[in-house]
């Protein structure tokens, strides 16, 4: 029986960016970055949030052989579009937390808003 989630994927372009980004603008900790030969040199990089050491997010660039030539122009396409979301993190007061990420030089498309879930 499936009891937890460990990883998700998000697209990204650029994985020294992203991990920038997810480390030093969000405040998310590396927890594993290798490249693995077996796999042509796949880089398998992840991240999580400190006070989830179970939960991995993997920051992974659309290349074989993770995927084929085709699919990763695809999601290219959609990842700069800004239709590839990473979906929801949570914070106890989200107003405070996006100033101190506005502070970190992060932008934001909408204020934030308080949400049931």
């Amino acid at each position: 029986m499936i009891d937890a989630i460990s990883h998700v994927n998000v697209w990204v372009d650029d994985q020294d960016q992203a991990k920038d980004f997810y480390t030093e603008k969000l405040g998310l900790e590396v927890r594993q970055d290798a490249t693995l030969e077996e796999f042509g040199g796949y880089r398998w990089l992840a991240v999580g949030p400190p006070s989830q050491p179970e939960v991995n997010i993997i920051l992974s660039a659309p290349t074989p052989p993770a995927i084929d030539e085709d699919t990763a122009k695809q999601l290219m396409a959609l990842l700069n579009k800004g239709a590839l979301g990473p979906g929801i993190f949570r914070t106890e007061d989200c107003r405070k937390t996006a100033k101190e990420l506005q502070d970190r030089g992060v932008e934001f498309t909408q204020e934030p808003d308080e949400r049931f879930y």
